[in-house]
């Protein structure tokens, strides 16, 4: 048994709470900017001061509403300022803040607004509304509902209604919580089955908070530091990642959507970003295939492998192993750097320093390469039930491949069977009227994350896989599928792979085509757009594909080489039910429902 840990840096007042994280800031400096709104077209600063005004005004309309200490408010929305507004109102009220993914069904809405025992809900706009008005139909009795966005009655009503509510009802309000108490319930993601409401408390933001701001002082205290949230405030990462940019008076942004982020990131400019894989997975496809389609594959291609050498020399330097790039190296590297590196940058805003990952898994080579290109990956990890953070690698001791050090205050143990354990300042109490669950995932003190892993003797920890996920074939050849379909998504025709064989006589794949990737490979190569399920009976698309998965194979050993795949006629994705809002595989469903394909390929 291994076990790894940090010492804790920073520690809350006791008898505190995340508010005072905001009358902190405030007090030290009422016009700093701490949040930018995209309005128009133009980012406008929303000071201290300011934040503080809205925040407090509709403290008091949630209080004039009867919202009391220890009441549960529901959020459904995409992102954007008012989702921050509304989280510290409630949190000034002295309520507890259920996020509800803004993509969920109204059945998952039900379910969510009736564990938790919600007493009222915010949604964005009208459509969000129906849905919830839908969910409500299966409760006792109906919710009151307040838009963030255009419908009425909206938040500009709910603030002249709380006129009447003194500024001592407010502060008695905002000082009675404790670090022990609830601030938010987050539902887990499903992936398993039905959501579990994880109590987050007001200690588990707070203290986080403070110690990553001084565990990554290079990032977080930058003059001029800024960042832009685009994964959904609904995700515990996202909003850890919000408490900790409120910590340290990093100005943030929001984008509502995917499809506005290129735009967003060249107009807001941030020196440091948390991405999901899918999006360096989007981003390298998308710019490989450009260049390719462009004539200039070759220049990329070389200067992808230059990026990728050079990222891997610098972090065996950074090891005690050799003395990093040489100089041949370096040449090419600054060459590159005019040609290919520069473009790629400017994607991501051209002021971006650093780079979080998080949310699942990253393969080691994409995360070379986007290195090597000067936008440096820190890869993280953590739970819903670990407040999102728990380990993260750091700037100047990044080592690519793992997921880092523990977060200060956070000890993290590798079970004789390889699980990892956690036990900290970001670990959950328990989850909400669910005794079972909470006896099943604690032991010791500690926190049974169902992840597989190893720390090394620096105490870095690498995760291999989830226990649940490991495949075991008919010959006993266990397979972790996480790298081989990491990297089968790198390939610009794949959105989604699936990795399959438990108990059968060898491994197998199910491959899902990215309708974005199929109409560009078809466009570049002058031939008609072919829809998806045409695609999957294409000899050349599959031919393209056994590449890929050729690829992919190079990366294991041969009894967990994938011998065959099967195209699915359809994507998986959340909407579909086989996916998760933050973008992580729902297997087993998967699995479920797609047995006839699986068993096809074994027939």
């Amino acid at each position: 048994m291994r076990e790894a840990s940090t010492e804790l840096l920073e520690r809350m007042p006791d008898g505190s709470n995340i508010t005072d994280i905001l009358m902190a800031r405030h007090k030290r400096n009422p016009q700093h900017a701490l949040y930018a709104v995209k309005r128009a077209g133009v980012w406008t600063d929303v000071s201290a001061a300011e934040l503080l005004g809205q925040v407090s005004s509709l403290a008091k309309g949630l209080i004039n509403a009867g919202i009391r200490p220890g009441d549960k408010i529901a959020v459904m929305s995409k992102n954007r300022f008012e989702w921050t507004v509304v989280d510290l109102a409630g949190w000034f009220a002295g309520a507890v803040v259920v996020p509800i993914y803004e993509t969920s069904s109204a059945h998952q809405v039900q379910w969510i607004l009736s564990d938790s025992g919600a007493k009222l809900v915010f949604v964005e706009d009208e459509s969000k509304a129906a849905v919830v008005g839908t969910a409500m139909q299966e409760l006792p009795a109906p919710l009151p509902v307040w838009t963030m966005a255009g419908a009425s009655p909206g938040l500009a009503e709910l603030r002249a209604q709380g006129a009447a509510v003194s500024d001592e009802e407010l502060e008695q309000a905002r000082t009675s919580r404790t670090l022990e108490d609830a601030a938010s319930l987050v539902y887990t993601s499903g992936t398993t089955g039905r959501p579990r409401g994880c109590i987050i408390t007001h200690g588990n933001f707070a203290e986080l908070a403070l110690n990553t701001t001084e565990f990554l002082p290079a990032i977080l205290k930058e003059p001029g530091a800024k960042s832009l949230m685009f994964l959904p405030l609904a995700h515990v990462l996202a909003r850890a990642v919000q408490v900790i940019c409120l910590a340290a008076g990093v100005k943030m942004g929001h984008t509502a959507s995917m499809a506005d982020l290129i735009d967003d990131l060249r107009t807001y400019n941030p020196t440091f970003l948390l991405v999901v894989p899918r999006v360096f997975e989007k981003v390298y496809a998308s710019a490989k295939q450009k260049a390719h389609d462009d004539g200039k594959g070759r220049i990329f291609d070389a200067a992808a492998d230059t990026a990728v050498a050079y990222s891997r020399a610098a972090d065996a330097r950074d090891c005690g192993i050799g003395s990093g790039p040489g100089t041949v190296l370096k040449l090419k590297h600054a060459v590159f750097d005019k040609l290919v590196y520069a473009k790629l940058r400017a994607v991501f805003g051209g002021r971006v320093g650093f780079t979080v990952s998080g949310a699942s898994a990253l393969n080691p080579q994409l995360a070379h390469f986007f290195t090597g290109i000067g936008i440096p990956v820190l890869e993280g990890y953590g739970l819903t039930e670990s407040t999102a953070p728990a380990a993260v690698n750091l700037p100047g001791r990044n080592r690519i491949g793992t997921v880092g050090l523990p977060l200060p205050g956070t000890t993290i143990r590798i079970a004789d069977d390889g699980e990892v354990l956690i036990k900290g300042i970001g670990i959950t109490p328990g989850y909400h009227n669910n005794e079972v669950a909470n006896r099943a995932n604690f032991t010791d003190g500690f926190f049974r994350t169902g992840d597989l892993g190893t720390i090394d003797d620096d105490g870095f920890l690498t995760i291999s896989g989830r226990k649940k996920d490991l495949l075991v074939t008919a010959g006993g050849k266990n397979v972790a599928p996480g790298p081989l379909e990491d990297a089968l998504r790198e390939h610009q025709l794949v959105s989604q792979a699936v990795v399959v064989g438990e108990g059968k006589p060898f491994v197998a794949a199910l491959l899902c085509l990215d309708p974005e990737g199929l109409a560009a490979w078809c466009k570049s190569r002058s031939r008609a757009g072919l829809s998806v399920a045409q695609a999957g009976a294409d000899p050349e698309i599959l031919a393209e594909l056994q590449g890929a998965v050729d690829y992919a194979n190079n990366l294991v050993s041969r009894a967990e080489q994938i011998r065959k795949f099967t195209v699915l006629q359809q994507e998986l994705t959340e909407a579909s039910g086989h996916m998760t809002p933050s973008l992580k595989l729902k297997r087993t469903q998967v699995i479920e429902d797609f047995t006839e394909e699986i068993e096809r390929l074994y027939s």
